[in-house]
């Protein structure tokens, strides 16, 4: 998730795996898959390094899974 700052200046936290499209228009429109539309004050750029950032920081960092805490080898309560 990013943090991006609409037109009046309060913050917003945006689920970056549901961001359809940025657009340069007067202000930067950023268009979420649920048809939602986010004016904000970064520029389209800002938004797309925020994004890969944040994906890279994601993906960099290693999932540790202990032995024996998997789900298979949990008991599921009825």
């Amino acid at each position: 998730m990013i943090a991006v700052t609409r037109l009046d200046g309060s913050g917003l936290v945006v689920n970056t795996d549901l961001i359809e499209r940025v657009e340069r228009t007067p202000d930067t429109l950023v268009v979420m898959s649920g048809g939602e539309r986010l004016y904000v004050r970064e520029a389209p750029e800002e938004i797309i390094r925020r994004v890969i950032a944040y994906k890279r920081a994601i993906y960099a960092s290693p999932v540790v899974v202990p032995i024996g805490r998997l789900a298979v080898d949990a008991e599921v309560e009825p």
